[in-house]
């Protein structure tokens, strides 16, 4: 008795699984005729780039017409190398303009080409970086290793990935204040910069970097160095240092620090300051 008591609840199993598993595929298959029922068309207004069209919402089947960007190239104002006070190794240093007042770059790629006097390359560093409109910057790589000796090095930018700014963006509020240049008489090093950042913005800042460049009295570079502060809130005021290990040549007479925050990871900037048709775009992210 027991063996076909278990031979009948074996069979109602298997038809019980049967029928919910037919159950189940009715239901998938019902739940999807009524997504393909109301699901949206794809238009020119469904901010997607989708149907034929060249970007989101226009080219294409849609009558409004892309609108074109029209940029200039990024310039390389100035550039040169330092040595880094450890054999072997050099500072390297550019500083390039955006002559766009409306377009920023989001991201865009930089090369440095370090040369010996017959023109043979001894060494490259490569990078990415940021750029707002209008906006002069320095670009620095400490500590690169040269085997030879440079005689010239050669600074590309190229790949910019353009944002349009609105006309009347707000650019980030990064003060450097209470700046002073002072050498070492005892302890680690030969000089340090010491100074005070002050975000007066109403953005926080996951990174913000520090370039600071040192001229002579002929505003010539006579040493370079970076250094990096995390999670910097709005209003909120942070001591920094740079250090030198190294004596290096010339007489410091001025000191320029740039603060340098990526905007353009911040959602809550973007939102105010970039197009919208920028943000749409996901060639610019």
């Amino acid at each position: 008795m027991k063996i076909i008591n278990d031979f009948f609840q074996d069979k109602y199993k298997k038809k019980r699984a049967i029928i919910i598993a037919i159950f189940v595929a009715v239901f998938l298959c019902f739940s999807f005729l009524i997504y393909l029922m109301i699901k949206p068309g794809e238009s020119c207004l469904d901010g997607k780039k989708n149907q034929n069209e060249e970007g989101i919402d226009c080219g294409g089947i849609c009558t409004e017409k892309c609108k074109k960007i029209v940029t200039s190239d990024l310039i390389v104002a100035e550039k040169g190398f330092l040595e880094s006070g450890a054999v072997g190794k050099f500072d390297f240093y550019g500083r390039i303009t955006n002559p766009n007042n409306i377009f920023g770059g989001g991201k865009f790629k930089y090369e440095f080409i370090v040369k010996d006097n017959q023109g043979m390359v001894l060494a490259t560093k490569s990078g990415y970086n940021f750029i707002l409109p209008g906006e002069s910057k320095y670009l620095i790589e400490n500590n690169i290793e040269v085997k030879g000796n440079p005689y010239d090095v050669e600074l590309k930018v190229y790949e910019a990935q353009w944002i349009e700014f609105k006309n009347h963006y707000q650019k980030p509020q990064l003060k450097v204040v209470n700046k002073n240049y002072n050498e070492i008489h005892s302890g680690i090093g030969f000089s340090e910069v010491l100074g005070l950042l002050k975000n007066e913005s109403p953005f926080d800042f996951s990174l913000i970097k520090l370039a600071i460049i040192l001229k002579d009295a002929n505003n010539k570079v006579v040493a370079v160095n970076s250094t990096e502060m995390r999670t910097v809130r709005n209003g909120e005021n942070r001591d920094f240092r740079a250090l030198w290990l190294s004596r290096f040549n010339g007489e410091v007479m001025s000191i320029e620090v740039q603060a340098d925050a990526n905007v353009f990871d911040s959602e809550t900037f973007a939102e105010r300051n970039f197009s919208i048709e920028h943000l749409q775009d996901p060639s610019y992210r």
